[in-house]
């Protein structure tokens, strides 16, 4: 029997931070509200995280971190740009689904960073995107793909993937791995039989 992991006071912190700034959005949470959902006096928040937004900062920047990490490891084992594409997809997907409450906060509360850190989590944003494009660009000149705007492309590829948390939040009988595929066939086949 394996014995489960002690959450540390830090980790339980961050977990109900990102539940409620997913359900009541990061700038209607006060860290007294925080505190008390943890169980703990609010200057006690304070040995922990120097600020709410030192909370948000590390969720978006560990999530980032994450995101990065998949595609890396996903695009190194492929060739070719529809399997290279394919398998970075589903790594995207991947990291979202094991981190749905983090996902949220990543997609909408990043607005809500202080400088320096939306400087930095923007540029991430691009060179995020930028790894995405230079697999289209790559495909399509090698007539992989066709010819078509790779930041539109993106930005499809992206709108699509970004909201599955959304399904998976929701569907029980639909697992990870075969939306990923489904998802996966849309973008790359679309909807022709």
């Amino acid at each position: 029997m394996a014995i489960a992991a002690k959450v540390t006071t830090r980790e339980k912190v961050k977990l109900t931070a990102q539940r409620l700034f997913r359900e009541r959005g990061y700038a209607a949470v006060g860290m007294r509200e925080l505190a008390e959902a943890v169980g703990i006096r609010a200057p006690s928040l304070y040995n922990h995280y120097k600020s709410k937004d030192d909370i948000l900062r590390e969720i978006c920047f560990e999530l980032a971190a994450q995101f990065f990490k998949a595609f890396d490891e996903a695009a190194g084992t492929e060739e070719k740009a529809v399997k290279k594409l394919r398998a970075v997809i589903k790594a995207h997907i991947s990291v979202i689904a094991g981190n749905i409450d983090s996902a949220e906060v990543f997609f909408h509360e990043w607005i809500f960073l202080e400088q320096p850190n939306l400087a930095r989590f923007k540029k991430l944003r691009f060179e995020y995107e930028m790894k995405f494009r230079d697999i289209i660009d790559k495909g399509t000149k090698r007539g992989d793909f066709k010819k078509m705007n790779s930041k539109l492309t993106a930005f499809t590829i992206f709108s699509a993937l970004n909201a599955t948390y959304e399904f998976l939040r929701s569907s029980e009988k639909y697992t990870q791995e075969q939306m990923a595929e489904d998802i996966a066939d849309l973008l790359l086949k679309g909807l022709k039989a």
